[in-house]
């Protein structure tokens, strides 16, 4: 898979992100994307292959495996770059919006297009809700999914067409567990990061209105 897209996406968007969100961009590239494509998806490249059970039984290996890995990891963490990354374009495309809209009109409508004000505002807000949603759906699924956020070296089974319990051996569980750590750190910080921008812009906002009726009560 390219992840060329996403990363001019998170460049573009980096033009009309406050200081916190320029953070977000490089947390989100650096931190996040980098080392999904270095080092984590190799760690799962070959995880059914290497997924081993005490059992010659046709089948029983291969319904144990989809027991206790019912979504690969590394799928799911692509999914959910993908799903946290698509708000920003609602300001990408907001922005081009202002800018069709000046063309089409032959005159200066915005002191700059991608200020972050009235509309477009509002539209960065609603990203980063949406982000911050995501980021949590994403946390709460691998939580059930995977019974907790650690990878453990034994798992037993017991599913047909299993004869009885047998044990099954997960491969590289401590780096695995490392990088499981690793990513849901940095989607944690993530949020931490939404939600610190969204208070921001919130109160940076507030405070605006409030000096604008002040002024208009003096005057």
């Amino acid at each position: 898979m390219s992840w060329g897209f996403l990363r001019d996406l998170l460049s573009g968007v980096n033009k009309y992100s406050t200081g916190i969100g320029r953070i977000w961009v490089a947390v989100m590239f650096i931190f996040r994307l980098l080392v999904y494509i270095a080092a984590a998806e190799n760690i799962w490249k070959y995880e059914h292959d290497e997924f081993e059970c005490n059992s010659k039984q046709p089948g029983c290996e291969n319904v144990c495996f989809d027991h206790f890995f019912p979504v690969s990891h590394i799928r799911l963490w692509a999914l959910q770059l993908m799903m946290v990354s698509t708000p920003s374009l609602l300001v990408v495309f907001h922005v081009a919006y202002r800018e069709n809209r000046e063309k089409h009109h032959n005159r200066k409508l915005y002191k700059r297009p991608g200020e972050i004000d009235g509309g477009l505002l509002c539209t960065y807000l609603i990203s980063l809700i949406l982000k911050t949603g995501f980021e949590i759906v994403f946390l709460i699924l691998f939580y059930k999914l995977y019974n907790g956020f650690k990878v453990p070296r034994l798992v037993k089974c017991d599913i047909k067409p299993c004869p009885n319990t047998i044990d099954c051996f997960i491969s590289k569980p401590t780096e695995k567990m490392i990088f499981l750590c690793f990513l849901v750190a940095t989607s944690c910080l993530c949020i931490v990061l939404n939600l610190s921008e969204l208070s921001y812009l919130i109160f940076k906002y507030s405070i605006k209105c409030y000096l604008k009726r002040y002024t208009k009560k003096h005057q």
